[in-house]
């Protein structure tokens, strides 16, 4: 397990590196000037290049790509072309915000959508799935800014009960992670329940009822475990999304987030910041899909001894190739 550990992180750096390049490359083949956008178009050309080359902006591509991966290794971001603040103190500031937002709306959808999920696959074509089936499909259908500001308009304009904008306690972060976590539960809710009308249907099942199982133990002990390995991955992807497109709720519910501050940035065309915060979400993302990789073991343990077969039935044809 910790050979598979080791491998995966050192994949982690190739992702890390290649996703540098790539957000690196477009920023810099940008027609827009970050320099004139900072200082106006009625700046003299002498500032402009001043400030080019004390940024080292007029370095060739390949010198700046490696002194800015090097600024990384080292913790640096780089300095923010607005503030003139260095990046990486506020990127750290501000994302426990974004991630608690994340984390929460995840579980919410989670915890809302096993349970249903499986309450509708085992009473399949009644009135409860039925009415299930319709509320995943509106909420899966209902992008989250619009629902979102349904959420404002209900909870803070008519009833007053919420704040509205805002991260200053625990109830400003009830609506944002409602908008997210919502949707989120109509996915699982989805997938769970397709899972599960999978699972319930095999050969394995049917042996447990005619055993004389109790079917609360078949139920919780050979469907849902195996039903859950998809339905994982589902949430782990829903958390990278919910990360990753943070900037939309964050921006209708005024917090100063990541995303918000990513979205800030990319308005002014400040490239350290948009730099930054890209690759701090593709880190975080990389860690939660190795982190669900290492849940599918504890769920299903029989993925661990898969992993160890395949190494020893490798070492034992190396053996006898060289006998």
């Amino acid at each position: 397990m910790l050979k598979y550990i080791a491998r995966r992180l050192l994949e982690l750096i190739f992702v890390i590196l290649g996703v540098t390049l790539i957000v690196f490359t477009i920023l810099h083949v940008s027609p827009i000037d970050p320099i004139r956008t900072i200082l106006g178009d009625q700046a003299p050309e002498s500032q402009v290049e001043a400030m080019r080359e004390e940024m080292g902006l007029n370095d060739p591509f390949i010198k700046q790509f490696f002194d800015y991966i090097n600024g990384v290794i080292h913790g640096d971001f780089g300095v923010s072309y607005v503030n003139r603040k260095p990046v990486g103190n506020e990127l750290l500031h501000r994302l426990p915000i974004t991630m608690c937002i994340a984390f929460f709306s995840t579980l919410i959808g989670a915890l809302i959508g096993v349970p249903l999920g499986i309450m509708s696959a085992l009473k399949q074509n009644s009135i409860y799935d039925t009415l299930s089936s319709i509320i995943c499909l509106v909420f899966i259908g209902m992008p989250e800014f619009w629902f979102g500001l349904m959420l404002i308009l209900f909870f803070s304009v008519k009833l007053g009960l919420l704040p509205a904008s805002g991260w200053y306690g625990i109830q400003y972060a009830i609506l944002p992670i409602l908008a997210c976590g919502l949707g989120n539960s109509a996915s699982v809710l989805r997938n769970t329940r397709a899972n599960m009308l999978e699972v319930i249907r095999q050969d394995y099942i049917r042996t447990a009822r005619a055993k004389g199982q109790k079917e609360s133990v078949i139920i919780t002990k050979h469907a849902l475990r195996n039903a859950l390995i998809p339905v994982i991955t589902i949430i782990g992807i829903q958390f990278g999304h919910a990360l990753a497109g943070s900037f939309v709720i964050e921006t209708i519910f005024a917090i100063a987030g990541l995303g918000k501050y990513l979205v800030d940035a990319a308005s002014v065309h400040n490239n350290p910041v948009v730099q930054g915060g890209v690759i701090l979400v593709a880190v975080s993302y990389s860690i939660i899909n190795l982190l669900i990789d290492l849940l599918y073991t504890v769920i299903d343990p029989r993925l661990a001894f898969v992993v160890k077969g395949k190494r020893k039935k490798k070492s034992k044809e190396a053996t006898n190739v060289g006998k």
